[in-house]
């Protein structure tokens, strides 16, 4: 038969053995969830430069489309103020054309 010491000695035995493997096991999850932690923090990091860049790229666009509004909205204020002044002098000038010709017609007439 096996002596109780050997059983004191077994017990042991498979108790540091079983201890050391479940503290690498423990030590292993730990550095994996640390890994996993800073590979998030990293990647949080790295979208939020990637949207700050968008956001001022952005930002800048809407400025350069607003001067380009001012101009266009420039050019249409002058582009309004030319008809008018063409629409008056056509209507002048048909005026003296219409005088004309009835001037003409009266004095061959």
């Amino acid at each position: 038969m096996i002596d109780p010491n050997m059983y004191s000695v077994l017990i042991t035995v498979v108790t540091v053995l079983g201890g050391a493997s479940a503290w690498r096991f423990y030590e292993k999850k730990s550095m994996y969830k640390e890994r996993d932690a800073d590979f998030i923090r990293h990647d949080c990091k790295d979208r939020i430069a990637k949207l700050e860049a968008l956001l001022i790229a952005a930002g800048k666009e809407k400025d350069d489309l607003r001067k380009m509004i001012l101009d266009l909205t420039k050019q249409v204020a002058a582009l309004s103020v030319k008809v008018e002044f063409l629409t008056k002098e056509n209507d002048k000038l048909v005026k003296t054309n219409t005088n004309i010709k009835s001037t003409k017609k009266q004095l061959n007439g």
